[in-house]
């Protein structure tokens, strides 16, 4: 699929299949987000694969809505701070959010290309998060989205006139 017509056929899919992902197109999924651009290339992310069948009550306590966990996959990109690359010679900021961002983007992406539906979660208890995912000391959750073939048509994107959201400067 043409880069256009992929971007504007990505939406957040809210109603699942429940077939199986196969794995081949996990792992393109996966591979996809392990080449997304990160600040210096310090790729401070993990990615969690979370099969849902057995563990829809523990996911809910994550995200409480009956479609998160239809799909057979729950996908949970996580930052690690330490590795991050920061803006120290000026304001301190992290990139730790940015690069987990461009992870999700990429994975997002690369399953609608693949006829995979997904829909990308910020509003998660991240306390329930890291205690149902197990995460380690310095991993933090950051987003969520559920895998597999969608079971609903897109409706209308609404999207603010481009004209709002740039600006060029004058010579």
């Amino acid at each position: 699929m043409k880069f256009t017509e992929l971007i504007r056929a990505r939406y957040s899919v809210r109603a699942y299949k429940p077939d199986p992902v196969p794995d081949e197109l996990l792992q393109q999924a996966l591979e996809a987000a392990r080449l997304a651009p990160t600040a210096a290339n310090r790729q401070p992310w993990r990615i969690v694969v979370i099969p849902t069948a057995g563990r829809e009550e523990a996911l809910r306590r994550i995200y409480d809505r009956a479609w998160f966990v239809q799909a057979p996959l729950v996908v949970c990109v996580c930052t690690v701070p330490e590795e991050a690359w920061t803006r120290r010679n000026y304001d301190g900021k992290s990139y730790a959010d940015v690069d987990a961002a461009i992870v999700m983007d990429h994975l997002i992406l690369a399953a609608t290309d693949a006829g995979l539906g997904a829909c990308w979660i910020a509003a998660f208890d991240p306390a329930a998060a890291r205690e149902v995912l197990d995460l380690p000391a310095g991993v933090e959750p950051v987003l969520f989205t559920p895998l597999g073939y969608p079971a609903d048509t897109p409706g209308p994107k609404r999207r603010k006139p481009l004209a709002d959201l740039y600006r060029v400067l004058p010579d």
